[in-house]
């Protein structure tokens, strides 16, 4: 079959690994696999975009992303509405697409309809797209309610939808009243073979700490809603409770996605320094921006564990790709995580308190058996409950079933 994945800006984050995965899945399977995205930069995007595995045409990168830093909803469902005609009335001409999988902006839904030979619609809602919005003024109510409503319309028109948890799932239909579907959870999986086969040496890269030093490290885009603050402060709390050996051979370090063209990436990243500075904790802490993969694998590979420090997340691949590094993961006890991560098993589930953190990162600490125990127990649950074989297989499934019930209604 022939399938066309649309998504808004193909850059570094867990929807883009998602959408990455879901084609390579479905191009492992024998299906013509292409991306429309209206963003794709070179150099900041997964490799398998641009190292010949995956095809990728971008249209639309010219109009705004935003109105004088205000109306960036309006203008990502704008760019997508000019994506759905492209499909419409330039490649559905061209090709027989039977299926499109689009992700995080369901407002061309309506228009993919249009395209010749009917095909069918698939919509992976990562969140609601609405409860990502902080809300505002008065002003900013009356804007979001054209979207929020035409969100709810739109994605009700797909004729399959996917989550990414249970805890999705749930929020989805809290938040959808009007819909009487219920989505098929589909979890996130890790393409595994990429990281079998990767190489990890980067000693030349970064070699400020050695086998002696207890690393502990963070993975997460610079937005305010990822917490990262609560990780800094985790840091000075373990002062506390660590002698003055065990501090003085810690070390985090927070890597996260970083775009210079998103307002929220540049001031977070400098509140974060900011804040580092205030805590007397600079000298504890190393920041990068936007790790490559090979990079990031081999971070993970040198850490005690890693600290995920959201707040209901609805998902998050960061802790299944320490876990199946055999690294335990030390995470907000909410949303997704509860799902992926054992508690006292693979990691800890803990309170969203700083305190709580730096308990769950003085174990580590004081017995560094603890680390390889957990993470032994993290790769082995990955691979028997988040494999990307399993992954494959039941996109796979839910693509032909989408496509043959089609098939029937038609007839």
């Amino acid at each position: 079959m022939r399938i066309l994945f649309v998504h808004p800006d193909l850059g570094i984050g867990g929807a883009e690994r998602l959408v990455v995965d879901a084609a390579i899945a479905l191009q492992n399977k024998g299906h013509s696999v292409s991306f429309l995205t209206n963003h794709h930069n070179p150099n900041h995007c997964f490799d398998e975009t641009i190292n010949g595995t995956l095809q990728v045409e971008t249209v639309g990168d010219w109009l705004p992303r935003s109105i004088f830093g205000k109306c960036s909803a309006f203008c990502a469902y704008f760019r997508m509405v000019y994506a759905a005609l492209y499909t419409v009335f330039f490649l559905s001409k061209s090709q027989k697409i039977d299926v499109i999988f689009c992700d995080q902006i369901s407002l061309g839904i309506p228009i993919f309809r249009l395209a010749a030979n009917q095909p069918k619609i698939l919509f992976y809602c990562h969140f609601p797209d609405q409860l990502l919005s902080k809300s505002g003024s008065v002003l900013k109510h009356y804007y979001r309610m054209p979207l929020n409503f035409l969100e709810e319309k739109t994605t009700g028109q797909a004729d399959g939808v996917l989550v990414n948890s249970k805890f999705t799932r749930r929020v989805f239909k809290e938040t959808f009243k009007s819909l009487k579907m219920t989505p098929e959870v589909l979890y996130p999986s890790l393409n595994t073979v990429a990281f079998d086969n990767t190489t990890i040496d980067m000693k030349d890269a970064w070699n400020q700490f050695s086998p002696e030093n207890y690393v502990f490290l963070s993975v997460n885009r610079f937005e305010r809603k990822k917490n990262i603050a609560l990780a800094l402060h985790a840091l000075k709390a373990l002062q506390k409770i660590v002698s003055k050996i065990e501090w003085e051979r810690t070390i985090l370090v927070i890597a996260g996605g970083y775009d210079s063209r998103v307002e929220e990436n540049v001031s977070h990243y400098d509140e974060l320094l900011q804040l580092a500075d205030e805590l007397n904790v600079s000298h504890k802490v190393k920041f990068l921006q936007s790790p490559s993969d090979k990079y990031k694998t081999w971070l993970m590979s040198q850490s005690e564990a890693l600290l995920y420090t959201p707040q209901n997340e609805h998902f998050g691949i960061v802790p299944l790709e320490s876990m199946y590094l055999r690294k335990p993961v030390i995470a907000v006890n909410s949303g997704g995580p509860t799902e992926t991560i054992i508690h006292e098993s693979t990691g800890f589930l803990c309170e969203q308190d700083e305190m709580a953190f730096a308990e769950a990162m003085a174990k580590f600490i004081r017995d560094r058996t603890l680390s390889d125990c957990m993470g032994e127990m993290g790769h082995k649950r990955v691979k028997s409950t988040f494999s990307f074989e399993a992954f494959t297989n039941k996109l796979d499934r839910i693509v032909r079933e989408l496509v043959v019930d089609g098939a029937k209604k038609r007839k």
